[in-house]
């Protein structure tokens, strides 16, 4: 009877939402800014060619350029109406695609923006219940109001996209994880010199053990290029986190967590899987105290069901506006993070736990 409770709470917090769906407008280029986004996927193409929530074995590549209109809020996706005129000036559209019949070709197009943007690649994974444009146009957008530094890659993985599929995807992000690898090797090869991962949810989990199984077959050339993982309420439990990073040797740096225990989503995974709490919902962050981490507790600016507040608010994407100097004083002095990053800090070992908080000054810049 609790599960069921618990199911049907999830399928009321997803179901009023509307899908995302694409489309495609080569004349919005002229409108919104453009973001170019490659893919590597391991969704299965259906009878039309669109990637589906089916599983393939065969990892598929492609590049989307995506237009974000130039009327919208910080943290907003528009999609455009399913019925009637799609309006470059307020919806994302996709202005083009580029499916590619092998890895080769996606290299050689890698390699050039690679060249053009100082050899740095950020790979996003996205999270439960995503459809293939949902997680595509979700990085776009996470992309441009963060203001990411080098080239963006998405791993697009066989999400179910449906509120009641969460066996399913948990499942999915297991059979994904030697896609990840391969897309890690694919951007080694094509010649990124930094790669950056940025995981959400469920796609964290799948993160880890891409990580943990390139770490044990000892796949060096890529690993040795991640210069850094964010994880966006990652939907881990605690235990298997901490073995996976035992297992790989210790965690590639800087390692940051953005989570909350308000995160309604990560509540319900808890109980559904008999526990008090999930990585990205930690309240003691003593219980991995043995790693070298940074947990940036984002409570304070959650709103709605607070699964991924740091896309979705605005006065959190304004504060981690400068992400370059936010990236500084990762890699410099933990103590450095205080004042650029205003709340209460605790350090217990190894790990640093931020209880962010809104400055002074937020609202005005919000109004503009």
């Amino acid at each position: 009877m609790t599960r069921l409770l618990l199911t049907l709470s999830l399928t009321l917090l997803i179901a009023c939402t509307p899908r995302g769906t694409m489309t495609l407008a080569p004349q919005a280029s002229l409108v919104g800014q453009v973001e170019q986004i490659f893919v590597a996927t391991t969704r299965a193409q259906d009878q039309n060619g669109a990637f589906s929530s089916k599983r393939s074995e065969k990892v598929h590549f492609a590049r989307f350029d995506i237009s974000v209109p130039p009327n919208r809020k910080l943290g907003e996706i528009n999609w455009p109406p399913r019925h009637g005129k799609a309006n470059p000036a307020k919806h994302f559209l996709t202005t083009d695609q580029v499916i590619y019949p092998s890895n080769t070709p996606f290299r050689s197009d890698l390699h050039d923006e690679l060249a053009r943007n100082g050899g740095e690649a950020v790979i996003f994974i996205h999270g439960y219940n995503n459809n293939f444009s949902e997680g595509l146009y979700r990085v776009a957008q996470f992309a441009h109001d963060l203001q990411l530094p080098g080239v963006v890659v998405h791993y697009a993985w066989p999400s179910a996209a449906e509120p009641l599929g969460y066996a399913y995807d948990r499942d999915s992000a297991l059979f994904a994880r030697d896609g990840l690898e391969s897309l890690m090797q694919e951007v080694a090869a094509a010649g990124a010199t930094r790669i950056l991962l940025v995981a959400h949810s469920m796609g964290a989990g799948l993160t880890m053990e891409a990580l943990r199984q390139t770490a044990i077959r000892g796949g060096r050339r890529a690993l040795d290029l991640v210069g850094g993982v964010i994880l966006i309420s990652p939907d881990i439990d605690v235990d298997v986190f901490k073995r996976s990073a035992h297992e790989m040797g210790g965690l590639p740096q800087p390692f940051v967590i953005f989570g909350s225990d308000r995160d309604r989503f990560l509540r319900i995974s808890a109980m559904l899987t008999g526990q008090e709490e999930r990585l990205g919902s930690l309240s003691d962050v003593s219980k991995v105290a043995d790693l070298k981490v940074t947990f940036l507790d984002v409570g304070a600016f959650s709103e709605g069901a607070g699964h991924f507040t740091v896309g979705d608010s605005a006065a959190l994407i304004l504060l981690l506006d400068r992400i370059a100097d936010l990236e500084g004083a990762f890699e410099a002095d933990r103590q450095a993070r205080v004042g650029l990053l205003p709340g209460v800090v605790l350090t217990v070992q190894n790990a640093t736990q931020i209880v962010l908080h809104p400055v002074a000054g937020m609202a005005s810049e919000l109004a503009r």
